[in-house]
């Protein structure tokens, strides 16, 4: 069935309205032609005409809710995207260890796409509990996108991002992932210690420890100021006075009073209650 390209003002407002009614996310009308393209495979797949149409369907039928927001919401990533974070957290968990001992180390990827992140983070867990047999550690991956979660708790890899942790860290490719299939499988032992779930980042994040860091990287450019600093909150919320958070390299917290304050590029304390809160 052939798709009617053109759309009504009212139709075009609504669905981009539905994008930052059910992820967070804010797309002006110039991002129209980027949701009408992610969308167009679904219209295909439903035999639907129009847009019109699809958004009938996406308010007529709860179902449909997850599949809209696995289409509309981005997800890229990668093992060890931006080398400095790394080297920061490398260096941050031996001052960790060592002014908490007999504690769990408790890490959320808050974004988490895939699994990368988390993984990633997992890794360099693991490299520095072989040299401090006594350190723990727990991360939990979260995202909206179902599709991707189920990638993540799958585990298994392959192409461009398992070609990238070849070039970077070949030791590590080959000491923690196995080879399956067409791809690669991440091993038990860094499994072990990485959960994901569903999360929506505008909510409080429910039976969940306090993190001491929180991955939030890449993610505050796809909202709005209001919505920015709701995320902020929730993630603030979550984690240890002094937790570290770490955002993506076209972030700044600069202009916002969030509850965090600046330690290094990408990289934020935080502080401890604000005035008039009770976390």
């Amino acid at each position: 069935m052939e798709i009617d390209n053109e759309i009504d003002p009212r139709t075009q407002r609504a669905l981009l309205e539905r994008v930052h009614h059910h992820t967070g996310i804010f797309m002006p009308e110039r991002k129209w032609t980027l949701l009408q393209g992610r969308l167009r495979r679904r219209l295909q797949a439903l035999a639907l005409a129009s847009y019109r149409e699809y958004l009938a369907v996406l308010e007529s039928r709860p179902e449909e809710l997850g599949h809209f927001i696995n289409l509309v919401t981005t997800n890229e990533t990668s093992f060890f995207r931006t080398p400095r974070i790394w080297d920061y957290l490398s260096q941050l968990l031996p001052r960790w260890f060592e002014n908490h001992r007999g504690s769990t180390l408790q890490v959320w990827s808050a974004a988490a796409s895939t699994g990368e992140e988390a993984y990633s983070m997992a890794m360099l867990c693991e490299e520095f509990r072989a040299l401090h047999p006594a350190f723990r550690y727990r991360i939990l991956g979260t995202d909206i996108a179902s599709e991707v979660l189920a990638v993540g708790a799958a585990a298994r890899y392959h192409g461009r991002n398992i070609e990238g942790l070849r070039r970077s860290r070949p030791a590590w490719l080959e000491k923690y992932f196995e080879p399956a299939d067409d791809g690669f499988v991440v091993s038990s032992a860094l499994r072990a210690n990485v959960a994901f779930r569903q999360h929506h980042l505008h909510q409080r994040l429910e039976g969940a420890p306090r993190f001491d860091i929180t991955l939030l990287r890449n993610v505050l450019i796809y909202f709005d100021e209001a919505g920015q600093r709701r995320v902020l909150e929730q993630a603030r919320q979550a984690m240890q006075p002094g937790g570290v958070l770490v955002i993506g390299e076209s972030e700044s917290l600069g202009w916002l009073e969030s509850g965090f304050a600046f330690e290094q590029p990408l990289v934020y304390r935080r502080q401890e209650a604000r005035h008039g809160s009770h976390a």
